[in-house]
């Protein structure tokens, strides 16, 4: 235990983590389409509103708990993990059910997004509106042409293709998210390799008051 640290250490701080604000984002954006584009009654809309909601969730008690447990912090930000995951194969299983693209992981759409750097749903939306008006260079960044001919009248063709940037939009989104959760259990875990928890932080109290005796 670092000299001047205390029994229960620094915790919180949860919202200027860029997980949670990613994960925030996704909730937002995930209640929006499930209420544009899901039954409003199926079971689907429920579970995929209730899978974005514990990504936020998690992260924020993962980070509330680790002043006394440093066990239970990794414990929840593997949850919130779980859950985006489960949130991308529902948006996955929507495209698929309705015979709709995929964009491959370097579609230059994606990266355009991923380059904006949106804080609400409502510029998530704004961008969604870009790519299928193309504007800006047809990918989201102005003077970037990312897409094929083939691309662009297939994106002008029918209204089908709002769905489907929306729902690659937040799978864009959900998969920086889990980036960011990946690295931060692997640094929650070495943390908790080195300086153990709770229990640990309580036995070297113990002992250092002892040895002042």
């Amino acid at each position: 235990m670092a000299d001047g640290e205390g029994l229960i250490t620094r915790h919180g701080g949860y919202r200027n983590l860029k997980s949670f604000q990613i994960a925030q984002l996704v909730y937002d954006v995930t209640v929006r389409f499930c209420d544009r584009y899901i039954e409003k009654r199926s079971r689907t809309h429920d579970q995929m509103v209730q899978a974005a909601r514990s990504g936020v969730q998690n992260i924020a008690e993962g980070s509330q708990a680790s002043g006394t447990s440093k066990k239970t912090e990794l414990k929840l930000t593997n949850v919130a993990r779980a859950s985006l995951e489960e949130l991308r194969l529902d948006y996955e299983d929507f495209l698929r059910q309705r015979s709709l693209p995929l964009w491959d992981r370097e579609d230059s759409r994606r990266k355009g997004l991923v380059a904006r750097r949106c804080k609400t749903a409502d510029e998530v939306v704004q961008w969604v509106v870009e790519i299928r008006d193309g504007q800006h260079g047809l990918d989201g960044l102005s003077g970037q042409k990312g897409l094929s001919t083939e691309s662009i009248s297939s994106t002008k063709s029918t209204l089908s293709t709002y769905p489907e940037i929306a729902a690659n939009a937040a799978l864009t989104l959900i998969a920086v998210a889990c980036s960011l959760l990946d690295r931060q259990l692997a640094a929650q875990a070495a943390a908790f390799e080195i300086e153990g928890g709770f229990t640990e932080r309580l036995y070297r109290t113990r002992s250092q008051a002892r040895r002042k005796l």
